[in-house]
């Protein structure tokens, strides 16, 4: 088996509630990422207590999470869009540092 190369990325974790996924996905598109996946109907406890992620009524009432990778340059004008949002918006960012292969998808 050949060797694997490795590149260093960093990886975005953003949870929002389900309805503002088309702004998170828009603000991504437009600082060039490439791609990105997209998990729904999330569990989990925070500050607002316990939140159940089964589908109540329709998708935009569940949270999700959209996972990145992108080069470090890009983490910060990301997050500079994501700012105002979250100034008026509950939700999350996770920002980690990563190793990935094929870097061409990247």
């Amino acid at each position: 088996m050949k060797n694997l190369n490795l590149s260093t990325l960093k990886k975005l974790e953003i949870i929002v509630d389900g309805g503002h996924k088309r702004f998170v996905t828009d603000l991504l598109d437009r600082a060039g990422v490439k791609g990105y996946t997209i998990v729904n109907n999330l569990s989990g406890k925070g500050s607002h207590g316990f939140h159940e992620g089964h589908l109540m009524f329709n998708e935009d009432d569940v949270l999700i999470m959209i996972i990145a990778a992108v080069p470090a340059d890009l983490v910060e004008p990301i997050l500079e869009g994501l700012t105002p949002f979250f100034n008026q918006h509950s939700g999350v960012v996770f920002v980690s540092d990563i190793q990935v292969t094929r870097m061409v998808k990247f």
